[in-house]
């Protein structure tokens, strides 16, 4: 199961990294309203990857989903030190969530582009901020797996 969980991890990082390429514009700017042209280069990619890219968009839903029953099975196999696979469990999970639930509505948000720029800045700099921590939590997953397997 090691080998699953480390390459939905790893997939999901690479997601992640491709997000965080848009991003990370964000922190350039510390006023509250970002500059037009940052909010349409992170709008416009939002609007490709939320909406335009149906149906190869839900892949990563479909993995996150997929990672998470790998974790669980090498739970139930008694495959690693415990720490590892409910560790991993508790990394992955506190993400998921919070990804499903708020970061990608936040991102078909201000894929629309139809807020104000005070609101698509927000947006912005919340979805930069959940995908930060994503990544640190699916980097530690990675480790974990690997170092267990």
């Amino acid at each position: 199961m090691h080998a699953y969980v480390a390459a939905g991890a790893g997939f999901l990082l690479a997601v992640l990294w491709f997000d965080l390429m848009f991003d990370v514009q964000t922190r350039r700017y510390t006023g509250d309203i970002l500059p037009a042209e940052v909010l349409a280069s992170i709008s416009a990619y939002y609007r490709r990857v939320t909406t335009e890219a149906y149906p190869m968009n839900r892949l990563v839903a479909l993995v996150m989903v997929l990672t998470l029953v790998a974790i669980v099975l090498e739970i139930v196999e008694g495959q690693s030190p415990w720490w590892v696979g409910w560790g991993s469990l508790a990394l992955a999970g506190s993400g998921f969530v919070p990804t499903l639930r708020r970061t990608v509505p936040n991102a078909r948000r201000l894929g629309g582009a139809k807020d104000t720029p005070e609101v698509q800045s927000s947006l912005a700099r919340r979805i930069c901020r959940d995908h930060m921590l994503s990544f640190a939590r699916m980097s530690t997953v990675l480790v974990l797996q690997l170092g267990a397997g």
